[in-house]
């Protein structure tokens, strides 16, 4: 039998590892602006064609490189970084691992001039494919002029699957904002299709801050300063009344470094419970100086993860740093040093960093039944009165009995064939659908669920999911039909989106227009909302416009046959999110009774757009046995 195992080429090896390195045009501007500042630039400028797939063009004033160097620095495993292993743990540089530039020449074609500070002859380089095809002696300017053309021009595969320009350019700016951060000290430039983005000067992180967010996000920081023996702390926290629906700032650095990290999120998030309401989140930058032989950065090669030695020191820290911020300002309680506001540190290895809100958190006394939105805003609306509290007070034994209203209602629409999914799901041995319906009592619990009784076991609705299904049907078909009508703001709201949210907006307008949306773009990001479609009525639109443009970044599909489609999934997913119910909101029996009705008149009532599940059916012989235990 003939040996099958061989070592593969470096060419397919180094195509393998750009999978994990190089994931889109963004992956490359990051790695090469991280390169340029490891090699101690002042000055970067970043030219982009056809948002990173033609050419990523960047241009550094840094140390440059030798012609050996040049031609070694695209081999795999190749760094001026790291020596030996125990480097790892005394790192101040972004990279490490020697495989950016071996894995960005095994996806494109570049074009690479670089010269050392002091001579007069550099040197240019030419790969395709991980194949150098040319060495030549060149004059260039001082540092390292890295032209990376074609991406993913021999993986056919990846090429297709990356996103329409829009967003891929969203993406681009969304990591030069992260980059520009991070090195406030660096003159930093961003070009696309000959157009200038962004022109950034060497300035304080505050006002880094404001030239790429906004001078109203500027003025509303908090400073934050502590130092320990175990790390420092500092950089900016939003003012309460600043915390967004949707795309909150939320920025860590680690010794110069943007990471990712859910636990301390938490912890921030804890000192502003007592201030906002579980549906907005603040803004922070915040930054942690701390040795690196007490961090980890190898766990991924983005090196976005970092693992911490003294985890919960740091959890407690940053707990009392952005406490006494939010005190100093007289915002929150200042910090009281004892037992019982102490924070509490969940044991590690557990994985229970992360509590649960309270179900009736964030409860709006906004009434969307009486809206009429499950028509799209047509004249029809809803007999009930809106005042919930005083209504559920009075009438309660009706909610523990069989309601004949939900058999009426029943009656107006088709129930689906007993052998379909939802037949199944309810597992109704031996009945019909419409007398299971007839046997339901409708309980509401919580805040959050609809609770019924069917003669197998118990059937738990989630209200918000079910009226977001609900919505989420009539809008598409309402979009497919031509849109919704116009309603006219009186006094226009005003909406100041970061530069990756604009470049998307730009792109999809006219949907968005198509809506009844009416939008006037102003300077710097800034756009005021005239009107608002009909289903929006009471509302200024703008968390709407928000999670649509988020949606369309995060969830368009690529190729071109898909953006019509797909564009309109979001767009609708997006208004039924605005105006489905919320949690904690109380609805009397009748408005229970008409969003069951409703709901399960869909051909598909089991779960949401977006894949959550809405119904679920507990069999009495579980509860039995789960009471027996």
């Amino acid at each position: 039998m003939s040996d099958i195992i061989r070592l593969l080429p470096d060419s397919v090896a180094n195509q393998i590892a750009a999978g994990e390195v190089i994931q889109r045009p963004a992956s490359v501007v990051k790695e090469l602006v991280e390169n340029a500042v490891d090699a101690g630039a002042t000055t970067v400028d970043i030219v982009l064609k056809d948002a990173g797939r033609t050419l990523i063009q960047v241009i550094d004033n840094g140390t440059g490189m030798s012609a050996t160097d040049a031609r070694l620095a695209f081999e795999r495993h190749s760094t001026s970084k790291i020596k030996e292993a125990a480097d790892l743990f005394a790192l101040r540089t972004m990279g490490f691992r020697g495989e950016a530039l071996a894995s960005i020449a095994a996806v494109a074609q570049l074009d690479v001039r670089t010269m050392l500070h002091g001579e007069s002859l550099g040197s240019r380089l030419a790969i395709s494919g991980s194949q150098v095809e040319s060495q030549t002696s060149e004059v260039c300017a001082p540092g390292t002029n890295m032209m990376v053309k074609n991406l993913f021009f021999n993986v056919p595969a990846r090429r297709k699957f990356l996103k329409k320009d829009s967003v891929e350019l969203s993406n681009i700016v969304h990591e030069f904002e992260r980059l520009a951060l991070v090195n406030p000290d660096i003159e930093l430039s961003l070009t696309h299709n000959d157009k200038l983005l962004h022109r950034l000067g060497k300035v304080p992180l505050k006002q880094r801050i404001g030239d790429l967010f906004g001078r109203q996000v500027e003025n509303q920081l908090i400073p934050v300063e502590t130092t320990t023996s175990i790390v420092k702390i500092s950089g900016f926290i939003g003012h309460p009344s600043n915390a967004r629906k949707r795309n909150a700032l939320q920025y860590f650095f680690v010794n110069g470094r943007n990471m990712r990290h859910p636990y301390f999120h938490k912890a921030v998030m804890t000192c502003y419970e007592p201030l906002i309401t579980s549906e907005v989140q603040p803004n922070y930058f915040l930054s942690f100086e701390i040795d690196p032989s007490a961090i980890d950065v190898n766990i991924h090669p983005t090196k976005n993860e970092i693992k911490f030695e003294n985890e919960q020191q740091i959890w407690q820290i940053l707990i009392a740093a952005v406490k006494e911020a939010l005190g100093r300002f007289n915002i929150g309680p200042a910090l009281e040093f004892n037992l019982a506001d102490s924070p509490e540190i969940p044991a590690m290895g557990t994985g229970k960093h992360i509590s649960v809100p309270s179900a009736g958190a964030g409860a709006s006394s906004y009434n969307p039944f009486s809206e009429s939105l499950l028509t799209g805003g047509g004249s029809g609306s809803f007999p009930w009165s809106r005042d919930n509290s005083a209504r559920a007070a009075k009438g309660w034994e009706t909610l523990y009995a069989p309601s004949d209203s939900l058999v009426d209602s029943a009656a107006d629409f088709d129930i689906p064939a007993a052998d379909d999914t939802f037949s199944s799901q309810l597992q109704l041995d031996g009945m019909t659908e419409k007398s299971a319906m007839a046997s339901m009592a409708n309980l509401q619990a919580g805040g959050k669920y609809i609770i019924s009784y069917t003669r197998e076991g118990l059937t738990i609705v989630d209200q918000h999911r079910a009226h977001l299904k609900v919505l989420y049907e009539e809008y598409i078909s309402q979009i497919h039909d031509g849109g919704f009508p116009t309603q006219a703001l009186m006094f226009p709201a005003s909406v100041q989106l970061d530069a990756s949210h604009s470049i998307m907006l730009d792109s999809i307008i006219d949907s968005i227009e198509a809506l009844g949306f009416r939008l006037k773009s102003c300077s710097d990001g800034c756009w005021d909302i005239e009107g608002v479609p009909s289903v929006l009525k009471g509302t200024d639109g703008s968390e709407a416009l928000l999670d649509m443009i988020q949606q369309v970044i995060d969830g368009t599909t690529a190729g071109d046959d898909a953006d019509v489609e797909g564009l309109t999934h979001i767009l609708a997913l997006s208004l039924a999110r605005c105006a489905a119910i919320r949690y904690g909101q109380i609805l009397s029996v009748e408005e229970t009774e008409h969003l069951l009705a409703s709901l399960f008149a869909l051909y598909d009532p089991l779960y949401t757009p977006d894949g959550k599940k809405i119904i679920l059916t507990i069999q009495y012989d579980e509860i039995e046995k789960r009471l027996t235990l």
